[in-house]
């Protein structure tokens, strides 16, 4: 047991399903094996567990919206049997909640959500620290962040710039949100929008930031950047980058031909690996160009077959010039997607924009090296080798090779390089499995977030009240000018 139990709320948008998901559940469950008090507030929960609690926005509701969220719940299972169920199940949803819906149609965030100020009340006892993930997904107010903050410390783990922005997870090449959004160039990313609003979105959260005091983490320093430039800087009242740890006793190095065995893998194929949910209709990452590559690849004729495996997504096999892309839906269980990992020559990584995926560091604590786009946190992740590099003299620290976003041709060639350099491969894998050790096992998060959650509790991980409050007001003018500027444009 610790010298002092904390009562800890983590906050997400599930229990399990994507990165942040997961990420928020590892603290969770780490947390509470290390003898805390540690709870998981979540919008909509997959699996039962006594600690795992629904946040209540709809037994707060009042009894009109009460019935009508009844109504839906009970269409749901005939959601897609006929138009007339569709529409039943739609209707019931606008009744429940018209505020919502009239927010949906003029191109507002929801926020309706009155659940979240119960958040305090789920353990049984004021917590010590809520932490927040994600807080996109039609779960969360975030009105309710000033007045949570105020009466209990908050840490706010950015997973991708939803917080940062008027509506997108991810900007790509946009730097709307600097200024303030408005003329949205692409209203279909998600979250996405009816109508653009997201110049009132940017200004909502701004003003909400504005009343509001948090901590505020990021995995990558990339994303800390993006922060300290955004309408959030105001409302920072200590940072952290954090990196996310994977459980290294689940994603760790083992033999290649006995993870193919039980995967039912050929063993004299090259196997690339590549790991996302639907991963082909998912917009933030670049399918087109990993196909691409693969079969410039394959096209080489290197003597042996190419695999390319696509887990979490399902679809008929796809033929290659000599070899085959294989799609496997999404699998649950960890100790499976780590035979994955281990069975690969390569993971491949393609995105038009992340963070810090999950799936680059399980990929370099089973020893396989990584191929990626640079992008975002990637380049933090990978430890690139240099186009000038020797394969097979001096010492290799690289853990793989990083390519331009959008360009299959050099995405084809780093490939091609490392399948055809097996020692060099090998090293590249020794490497990545002792920098995943070093920089990035689960033990190391979780003990940087109790540090920080001691600080904060004690009060020593707070500044000087007066130089924090200038400090605050200097962030606020230039939040504001920049405000100002995009509004005169």
């Amino acid at each position: 047991m610790p010298d002092e139990r904390l009562c800890i709320v983590q906050v997400s948008t599930y229990d399990h399903c994507g990165g942040a998901e997961r990420v928020a559940y590892n603290l969770f469950e780490a947390l509470a094996g290390c003898g805390h008090d540690s709870w998981l507030a979540v919008g909509r929960r997959r699996r039962p567990h006594p600690r795992v609690r629904v946040i209540p926005n709809h037994r707060t509701l009042n009894p009109w919206s009460a019935f009508w969220w009844g109504v839906h719940q009970w269409l749901q299972p005939w959601y897609g049997r006929s138009t007339i169920c569709r529409r039943a199940c739609q209707w019931s949803h606008r009744l429940a909640s018209p505020g919502s819906w009239l927010d949906d149609r003029r191109g507002r965030e929801v926020f309706r959500f009155p659940g979240t100020w119960r958040i305090p009340l789920l353990p049984g006892r004021p917590p010590d620290v809520i932490h927040c993930h994600n807080l996109h997904g039609r779960y969360f107010d975030m009105r309710a962040l000033p007045p949570l903050s105020a009466s209990t410390c908050v840490i706010l783990t950015l997973h991708d710039l939803w917080p940062l922005t008027g509506h997108c997870a991810h900007a790509l090449a946009c730097e709307r949100w600097l200024t303030g959004c408005g003329r949205c160039p692409d209203l279909a990313a998600y979250p996405a929008l009816r109508r653009d609003d997201t110049a009132g979105n940017w200004r909502r959260k701004r003003d909400i930031y504005a009343r509001s005091r948090l901590n505020v983490a990021t995995p990558s320093r990339w994303l800390m950047e993006q922060v300290r430039r955004s309408m959030l800087a105001p409302a920072v009242v200590s940072s952290r980058v954090i990196p996310n740890g994977v459980d290294l006793d689940v994603f760790h190095r083992g033999e290649r031909a006995e993870a193919r065995h039980r995967l039912g893998l050929p063993g004299g194929h090259a196997v690339l690996l590549f790991t996302g949910y639907r991963a082909r209709r998912n917009g933030w990452k670049d399918y087109d160009t990993l196909r691409s590559a693969v079969r410039a690849v394959a096209e080489r004729r290197l003597g042996r077959p190419v695999l390319f495996v696509v887990l979490g997504e399902s679809g008929d096999p796809e033929p290659l010039a000599e070899g085959q892309i294989r799609f496997v839906p999404f699998v649950d269980d960890p100790r499976v997607v780590a035979d994955y990992y281990r069975s690969a020559d390569l993971y491949v990584h393609a995105a038009r924009a992340d963070t810090f995926p999950n799936t680059v560091l399980e990929s370099l604590a089973c020893g396989t090296p990584v191929v990626a786009t640079a992008v975002g946190g990637i380049p933090e992740q990978v430890r690139s080798l240099a186009a000038g590099d020797a394969a097979c003299g001096g010492s290799v620290v690289a853990t793989g090779l990083l390519t331009p976003p959008g360009d299959p041709v050099a995405m084809a060639a780093a490939i091609g390089r490392l399948l055809g350099d097996e020692p060099l491969r090998r090293r590249l894998g020794d490497a990545a499995a002792a920098d995943a050790r070093s920089r990035f096992g689960l033990d190391r998060q979780v003990q940087a977030y109790l540090d920080w959650y001691q600080e904060l509790r004690s009060g020593s991980g707070r500044a000087n009240p007066a130089a924090d409050s200038a400090a605050v007001r200097g962030r606020r003018v230039t939040a504001e000018s920049a405000a100002g500027r995009s509004s005169s444009k």
